[in-house]
Order: structure tokens, then C-alpha cells, then sequence
């Protein structure tokens, strides 16, 4: 079989949920952004918006806001992670959700292929539809209708990541 370094990260990436306290270098932050800038999006459009999310306080928040859509209010749905990255997707567009995901997708591959931990948070559209998640993105500058996709976690793993499961049989139909 094929083999090659961007599908071996293909193959080894897995989702992190335990985080080392330290925040990732500005260099690391850099090249994973500037892998989700390159993801294909719906005639090249471009449309998705990424938010880097450091500062305690913030995200502290968001993590809070992520818990209570999920009931679970005092738990940490971000796992400790340093880093949030917020995918938005342009409400107008039709491919909103597909190109924001094709987003998600390039900045956890990123991630792995530089050693770094992360995880597809879910329930970013949930808090963005809320009356409290339009007044962060307007105190943050961003204006119009906006979709949130997902947050993608990072940092330094606090453990290795278990290898991943076996493919199952049926995975791939050839017609």
C-alpha cells in the first residue's frame, strides 16, 4: 500500500481530550491557521472565518456557555485546551456547514502533523444562534449572519493518543 507523511498524520490523528496547561507556540498557532485558510471552500470563496480564542477569561466563558447546551452546566466540554479555534460560517451561503467543516478538518490535520493535540468541539452553532454568542461576535468585530461549525481544541498532549481502531469491513463500497 501507498504510503507518504500526509497520510501517515492522516492515519495517527486522533482526538485529544487531556491537555498539558502550557499555551502552543505563536509558530504552531501560525502554520495551523494558515492550513485552514487553505481548505477548499464552495468556488473558492473563501467564506468561513476562523477566531482564535487564548485569553482565560474568554474562554472560560465559552466553555461555560458549551456546557449549558449541553445541560451540563460546571464541566469543562474544552478538556483544559489552551487554544480554541471557532469556525463561522457565512449564513448566506448554501455550503455554510461543508465548507466551514472542510475548514475543521484542515486545522486538526495541521495540528497532528506538528505533534500538537486536538479535538472538534461541537455545539458552536447552538451558542452562536443565542442572543449572547451574536453579542460576542459583535464585540468582536465580526458583523452579518454568521453559522458556528466548531471550535478545534489545541495543545500540547497530555498523553499519547491510542491508536486508532481498526477500519471496518464494509467502509468502502465499490460500485
Amino acid at each position: 500500500m501507498m504510503t507518504n507523511e500526509t497520510l501517515d498524520t492522516l492515519k495517527s490523528r486522533r482526538s485529544c481530550r487531556a491537555y498539558k496547561p502550557e499555551q502552543i507556540t505563536e509558530a504552531e498557532l501560525a502554520a495551523v491557521l494558515e492550513a485552514g485558510t487553505y481548505a477548499p471552500t464552495a468556488m473558492g470563496l473563501q467564506s468561513p472565518k476562523i477566531v482564535v480564542i487564548q485569553d482565560e477569561a474568554t474562554r472560560a466563558r465559552l466553555s461555560q456557555m458549551n456546557a449549558a447546551v449541553m445541560g451540563r452546566e460546571g464541566s469543562d466540554p474544552m478538556y483544559g485546551a489552551p487554544t480554541y479555534l471557532l469556525v463561522l460560517a457565512d449564513a448566506n451561503r448554501p455550503t455554510a456547514q461543508q465548507d466551514g467543516s472542510l475548514v475543521m478538518g484542515n486545522l486538526m490535520n495541521a495540528a497532528a502533523s506538528l505533534g500538537l493535540g486536538s479535538c472538534w468541539i461541537n455545539r458552536a452553532r447552538e451558542m452562536f444562534d443565542t442572543e449572547e454568542g451574536k453579542a460576542l461576535l459583535k464585540a468582536w468585530g465580526i458583523e452579518g449572519e454568521w453559522q458556528g461549525v466548531g471550535f478545534c481544541i489545541l495543545g500540547y498532549p497530555a498523553a499519547a493518543p491510542k491508536p486508532a481502531a481498526p477500519r471496518k469491513a464494509d467502509y468502502i463500497v465499490r460500485v
